[in-house]
């Protein structure tokens, strides 16, 4: 119904803005994600999903059109609703929640307030063919040889005090380098350089 929003933010708070669009202001409701490419912004424009219920309209603003889709998939699935997709967008980077679901990391989605062992497991198995068909998110996805090497390097890294985005970022890059790694050693020690 409403497909974006352009104008001034008028109010920011880290879960919801006014945007006054000529004259009109609309409150939409944001993740953190959204709100941290936001902050130092005067006037922005955000792609927007109109949720209606029985009480409510609600209007969802995201700053680009991944952060969106994964929301529209996320309120697909049963159990999960607005509020939920909203938090889980808010806890983890969108492509951080498309990775998991991809390599079925289900402890990655349940370490999200208010998502248990059975709704991980429900959105994985829902949303995992869909994420890999999704031609724009699917290129932005490296599903490596080995899981448990990658989740023990990134354990590793985080150990270390490197931010969780910033080392699956770094070991992302060197497993498209060199896809046929092996060695976990070797894999810290290059996602070290490469930082």
């Amino acid at each position: 119904m409403i497909a974006y929003l352009n104008g001034k933010l008028s109010y920011k708070s880290p879960a919801m803005v006014h945007l006054d669009v000529q004259g009109v202001g609309y409150e939409v409701q944001i993740s953190l994600n959204t709100y941290s490419r936001i902050q130092g912004l005067d006037s922005c424009k955000l792609l927007t999903y109109l949720h209606i219920k029985e009480d409510a309209h609600t209007l969802y603003g995201f700053f680009d059109d991944a952060e969106r889709q994964i929301f529209l998939l996320l309120i697909g699935v049963s159990g999960i609703g607005a509020n939920t997709a909203r938090m889980m967008l808010s806890s983890l980077q969108p492509e951080d929640i498309q990775r998991a679901i991809a390599m079925e990391n289900a402890k990655m989605l349940e370490s999200i307030k208010g998502i248990g062992a059975k709704t991980a497991q429900r959105v994985i198995l829902e949303l995992k063919d869909k994420i890999k068909k999704q031609k724009d998110i699917g290129h932005q996805i490296s599903v490596p040889v080995n899981n448990t090497m990658q989740e023990d390097a990134l354990n590793a890294l985080v150990t270390l005090g490197i931010a969780r985005n910033v080392a699956e970022q770094a070991i992302n890059k060197v497993l498209k380098a060199e896809p046929q790694l092996q060695d976990l050693e070797g894999l810290i020690k290059k996602s070290l350089k490469s930082l």
